[in-house]
């Protein structure tokens, strides 16, 4: 059976944080949590922009949503969004590590990391560690990282170079952080696992969805982007499906990823799906996750 958010079951009574929330898949992930009940923050770096796309989702399903500004090129502010995020809300049932970059040029955050890795992995690793202790009594409750297709072009965990200070690759650089999304969630699902708490780490991808991710790709890759994108792309709202079912179907399993279910895993309904074997080494999972905690001074309470 095809799954889709018609499926999403009632969600009043919890509070989801879902991250990049104003535009593109985030958007439509927290416009179906709320169209079921959900108090839903909007966790964006221009809250401008999110104080409208919290008035576009209760003008077209209601519901219960908030703005919280996160910046996750800065380690500062994301310790500020937790903090603020503490005092609104004792209890968390769902965080949604969504926001992310691609294919930018070289830049760095401004704690000095490699932008894609700051912001994709490093951001939402300092952030889960700082909120997780308001999940860990929730029954249910769940952390959805979202990965990409792109954790396998490409893709390695460049511990000698991590942020690229050598030579750069956009392509290399986004497969990193991809990369590192999906070792995060198995590791922090294995931690929680033996600290034996209900909290489950889930993966997801939105195969190949029309957003504005790829803004910032080189400007041929654009133009073919744009020619080929109907042919190949789905909707941002079918790209967040992935997302959804992780974040709520009852039968869902922690260190699960899921995806489209289509060829080639690029659109198509969410199922489970399998994610390169690089990705479960369970050394450099382990490696990444201590290198994360020393560079952004996050530890975590599993």
């Amino acid at each position: 059976m095809n799954w889709t958010a018609e499926q999403v079951p009632d969600q009043h009574g919890r509070v989801a944080v879902v991250t990049g929330a104003n535009t593109g898949l985030g958007f439509e992930t927290a416009r179906a949590l709320a169209a079921r009940g959900a108090t839903v923050v909007l966790a964006v770096r221009d809250v401008d922009k999110g104080a409208r796309a919290a008035q576009r989702v209760a003008d077209d399903v209601g519901g219960d949503v908030a703005v919280q500004r996160l910046d996750l090129t800065s380690l500062g502010s994301v310790r500020d969004a937790a903090a603020a995020l503490r005092a609104a809300h004792p209890r968390i049932d769902l965080l949604v590590n969504n926001a992310g970059v691609m294919y930018t040029p070289k830049q760095t955050t401004r704690d000095g990391f490699e932008l894609q890795f700051g912001t994709n992995h490093l951001g939402h690793f300092a952030l889960t560690g700082l909120l997780l202790d308001l999940l860990l009594p929730v029954p249910g409750s769940r952390v959805v990282t979202v990965s990409s297709v792109g954790h396998r072009i490409r893709a390695a965990v460049h511990f000698e170079d991590l942020h690229w200070e050598r030579s750069y690759s956009r392509a290399g650089a986004y497969g990193q952080s991809k990369l590192a999304n999906l070792m995060f969630t198995y590791e922090l699902q294995r931690r929680l696992a033996a600290h034996r708490a209900s909290t489950v780490a889930v993966a997801a991808h939105p195969g190949v969805s029309n957003t504005e991710l790829v803004r910032n790709s080189p400007a041929a890759l654009r133009v073919v982007s744009d020619r080929v994108a109907p042919l190949i792309t789905q909707s941002a709202a079918m790209g967040a499906l992935p997302t959804l079912r992780a974040a709520t179907d009852p039968a869902v399993l922690g260190g699960q990823y899921y995806g489209p279910g289509g060829r080639g895993e690029v659109r198509g309904y969410p199922r489970v799906v399998t994610s390169s074997p690089q990705s479960y080494d369970l050394a450099v999972q382990q490696r990444l996750w201590a290198v994360s905690e020393d560079l952004t001074g996050v530890r975590f309470p599993v």
